[in-house]
């Protein structure tokens, strides 16, 4: 089964995700902040990872630093964010892909099938 890593501060957005992403058979793990995200990654791998930017604590962009720094395999990286800059702010930090808040669900679907693989 694919594992998808959702890093998000909004609970409302990591359940969004989860229930969707549970539906299409992906298995999920949530993260708050960036920090509960390195500890997710630590637990198991993730074979995407759908990641904002502006959180409380440790954000988007030291994870992505931080993720970048650790030893074995790295999963592809899609911001998932509002700011206007997001398309900048994603290349910043090598994220595979970018999605703009409020998205399309069929378009996360397709992003995350595109780099995690048929679940």
């Amino acid at each position: 089964m694919k594992r998808v890593l959702v890093v998000d501060d909004d609970p409302d957005i990591r359940e969004m995700l989860d229930l969707a992403l549970s539906a299409e058979g992906y298995e999920v793990v949530t993260a708050a902040d960036g920090a509960a995200g390195l500890d997710a990654v630590r637990d198991a791998t993730p074979d995407v990872i759908l990641l904002d930017l502006k959180m409380p604590g440790m954000g988007g962009e030291e994870f992505a630093d931080r993720y970048r720094q650790g030893a074995g395999p790295r999963a592809p990286v899609v911001v998932v964010a509002a700011a206007q800059d997001t398309p900048q702010r994603a290349a910043a930090i090598g994220a595979q892909a970018y999605l703009l808040k409020p998205f399309e669900l069929d378009e996360l679907l397709s992003l995350v099938g595109r780099f995690a693989g048929a679940p």
